[in-house]
């Protein structure tokens, strides 16, 4: 019998993808150009933001808009400003923060909907704290109407790393659009793909100016006229050449941004088939008590179907992922567990680190399988199947 393979990603594209990178090859243009700006006014389009900026990926997205964050003319932070990120999330959640010269200050995240728990977030704020970087993971909302408040009533600036979470909402808004600005992935085993890529919104002109000028080498040649830095003089040979930030190369090629135009059209139904298989994971999860699964916070776009074994399970997932595999079934940490415990946080400056009970639990006893964007009845039965047999092993030790 042919073992059933359920993989953790898959490619998104078809023909009109290939159509779209072929048609650039032929116009001889491949770094940032005209579909790259094409491919950022349909995305900041897409999920109801004024401004769009692409970078080569979702890890320089977040890097882009912390850095940014710091040359406005009232900069959102300072050196050893301290930001509060949850202890759950993906390595360049973090670097970032230190590499502007910030502090991590780690903050433990709820068990059911795998974010940032607001109710910790107010012990953690300190006359240093200076901003919230909250985190949707793998396509479920924060409680962003609370982490609002909360930043509003404590001089707090919010920011998003929506990097998993494309195509979700919470009332009716879309996730990465709630703070100043919010970042996306668009790499192979995300909502959409480009490739490598990466997206942030914002709807502050000044913040989109100064995203933009980073994110080519710190110049102010693809601004206007008039801008947030330095307006230009009129003399082109002079404009193309004036460095007014310490910026970075970032840039995007057009091949992606082709690619990401042509995914931008597919989404939607990308996202409703994701949430069509997650109506059916949430039902077969019914018939597993010693199995927690993430709770919705809003419309996820459910990147992904994470399981935390508990009572009887709990301890076990070493064997169990070794069952998985044995079935055909890929699975991975939920994102990179408890980053704490990580040997890189040496390296890092941080706050001293609290207790982080619930970001120890998904560390030891988490992890998550693939959704995609085709029906996966066959492999959520095969999971159901695999399930019963694990449990039913269990239930005799």
């Amino acid at each position: 019998m042919k073992l059933t393979h359920y993989p953790l990603a898959s490619s998104t594209w078809g023909h009109e993808e290939i159509d779209a990178m072929q048609k650039v090859i032929s116009s001889g243009k491949f770094t940032m150009g005209e579909k790259v700006r094409e491919f950022e006014e349909e995305f900041a389009k897409s999920v109801g933001s004024r401004y769009s900026v692409m970078v080569n990926s979702g890890s320089s997205a977040n890097l882009i808009l912390l850095t940014a964050g710091k040359y406005l003319s009232e900069p959102l932070f300072h050196q050893g400003a301290e930001i509060i990120v949850p202890a759950v999330s993906w390595s360049t959640t973090y670097y970032p923060v230190n590499q502007i010269g910030c502090r991590l200050s780690f903050v433990d995240v709820e068990l059911d909907s795998l974010n940032i728990d607001p109710v910790k977030i107010i012990s953690a704020i300190t006359p240093k704290t200076k901003a919230i970087l909250a985190v949707n993971l793998l396509g479920n909302a924060c409680n962003l109407i609370e982490l609002k408040k909360i930043a509003n009533n404590y001089g707090l600036h919010l920011l998003e790393d929506n990097c998993e979470s494309l195509g979700g909402t919470l009332e009716g808004k879309s996730l990465g659009t709630f703070g100043i600005g919010g970042t996306y992935s668009s790499f192979f085993s995300h909502h959409i793909s480009t490739m490598e890529g990466g997206l942030i919104t914002t709807d502050s002109e000044e913040l989109y100016q100064v995203m933009k000028s980073i994110r080519a080498h710190g110049w102010t040649r693809d601004l206007p006229e008039e801008n947030y830095l330095f307006n230009k003089t009129g003399e082109e040979w002079e404009d193309l050449f004036r460095f007014v930030l310490p910026g970075y190369n970032l840039r995007p090629l057009e091949l992606e941004a082709a690619v990401g135009i042509e995914q931008l059209i597919k989404l939607p139904s990308f996202i409703s088939v994701r949430r069509e298989n997650a109506l059916l994971f949430q039902e077969i999860m019914q018939e597993f008590p010693d199995f927690q699964i993430q709770s919705q916070f809003g419309d996820s776009s459910w990147f992904g179907f994470s399981l935390i074994l508990k009572g009887s399970l709990r301890g076990k997932r070493q064997e169990f992922v070794r069952h998985l595999t044995a079935q055909g079934i890929e699975s991975r940490p939920i994102v990179a567990g408890n980053f704490t415990k990580n040997p890189v946080i040496k390296h890092l400056d941080h706050v001293p680190i609290p207790d982080l009970p619930v970001a120890d639990e998904i560390h030891r006893n988490g992890l998550f399988v693939g959704n995609h964007h085709y029906d996966l009845s066959e492999q959520l039965n095969h999971l159901r199947g695999v399930l019963r047999k694990f449990v039913g092993k269990e239930s005799k030790l």
